[in-house]
């Protein structure tokens, strides 16, 4: 794709690096907090709210990933892995895509080529310290791991819980909320932990969405890293 020939193989334009150092310079949860933002249902809400749910959502996604979680304990999918099907084609400005699980037949779809593409733009951009040699492949199937752990009921309820979203009360009963997006932030964290990342992996995929589209707009990028994830903002 030409994607990739403007890519990390003849190293980053001297823009992409800028606005690369630029996103990196923000604070992890701000990425969280984009992230939410973006997802419809969250339009206009206070982003202290959105804060709270992000920081909450990632606890709990690097609680499962330690065992600390109330749910946290067993292996990821409760022992059942589905089987991991390598794929190229995820190198699309408009949806990266690392990693997608799908239910039939029940497999992780893992893009070789994007994979491939995160590593390259790692080394030139100088975050091996943060992103290890291999880590991009093992995070993206560890955040579907986390995913087929979330799917849980009992875990989905626990995560409510963390939120702490109240959508009906009576009495002294309440009924949690599901967010959106939280799950997507929690298997962030879950990958993050697991993976033993210096950085979220919503750097990299911002910075990868930058590099992919060197010639289109510098703010409010946006791009998804798999089924599930909602958009992700580059620098605003």
């Amino acid at each position: 794709m030409t994607a990739v020939a403007r890519g990390p193989r003849t190293g980053p334009a001297a823009e992409v690096r800028a606005d690369c150092a630029r996103l990196a310079a923000l604070d992890d949860r701000e990425f969280g907090v984009r992230l939410l933002a973006a997802t419809p249902t969250h339009e206009g809400r206070d982003p202290a709210l959105l804060a709270h749910w992000a920081r909450a959502a990632e606890e709990f996604g690097a609680g499962l990933a330690t065992g600390d979680g109330a749910v946290g304990d067993g292996p990821p999918g409760d022992g059942v892995g589905p089987r991991v099907v390598e794929r190229t084609g995820g190198l699309d400005p408009e949806r990266l895509l690392l990693a997608r699980y799908t239910s039939r037949p029940a497999a992780v779809e893992l893009y070789t080529d994007s994979v491939a593409y995160a590593e390259e733009l790692i080394d030139a951009l100088g975050w091996r310290d943060w992103y290890p040699a291999g880590s991009v492949r093992a995070a993206a199937l560890a955040h579907e791991a986390a995913h087929c752990r979330l799917h849980a009921k009992e875990r989905k309820a626990a995560l409510r819980r963390a939120l702490g979203h109240t959508v009906l009360r009576l009495g002294p009963y309440r009924l949690a909320g599901h967010v959106a997006g939280a799950d997507e932030l929690a298997a962030h964290a879950y990958a993050r932990a697991t993976c033993g990342l210096g950085r979220s992996p919503l750097l990299l995929t911002a910075a990868l969405s930058r590099a992919l589209r060197p010639d289109g707009p510098r703010g409010g990028t946006r791009h998804r890293t798999d089924h599930r994830a909602p958009t992700v903002p580059g620098e605003g």
